[in-house]
């Protein structure tokens, strides 16, 4: 009998009321895990998405540009109402292009 109430977790518990610790306790590890996410993962990311929109709103006409495609080209003109870029990628080809489409900048104009 005693061996059942063993595993039954009640053993040496004299009326078989079970004693628990402070519930929160054991979320903390959970809470750790999060905070440890957001620290690496999140924050970084949010950081690296703010300076990709700062470069994008920055982008002026004779920048040099690498798109998500692949393509380099020069800007040579901006449509500011339609969010568009003229793009020359060769010597008489030029293109539109949705200014989210640019990757980075390879050399800025004043360079």
């Amino acid at each position: 009998m005693n061996t059942v109430l063993y595993f039954l977790g009640m053993a040496g518990n004299p009326g078989g009321a079970q004693q628990q610790g402070n519930p929160l306790l054991s979320f903390l590890p959970l809470f750790v895990i999060i905070a440890i996410m957001y620290l690496f993962l999140m924050r970084p990311q949010a950081k690296k998405q703010k300076e990709h929109r700062q470069m994008l709103q920055t982008l002026e006409k004779g920048d040099k540009i690498l798109t998500t495609g692949g393509i380099v080209g020069e800007i040579v003109g901006i449509r500011e109402k339609e969010d568009m870029l003229i793009v020359r990628i060769a010597d008489n080809v030029k293109v539109d292009m949705v200014r989210g489409a640019v990757a980075q900048v390879l050399r800025k104009r004043s360079e």
